[in-house]
């Protein structure tokens, strides 16, 4: 995903601000490395594939 940055590993920091886990309604932390969305709260990682975020549990990855 371009940034207005236009680094493409980043996530657009307005995006991070609306974005929320699906289960619990609760923030998330964008993990440039594995390209993921983590909600520390579900202790599940959302991936970003393309660009886009998979927000869907069933997707998620689960967190040790």
């Amino acid at each position: 995903m371009n940034t207005p940055a236009g680094r493409p590993d980043a996530v657009d920091p307005k995006l991070l601000e609306i974005l929320v886990c699906p289960l619990t309604k609760g923030p998330l932390e964008f993990d440039a490395e594995r390209q993921e969305l983590i909600s520390r709260a579900a202790r599940l990682a959302y991936p970003i594939r393309d660009g886009i975020p998979i927000m869907l549990p069933e997707e998620a990855r689960k967190l040790d």
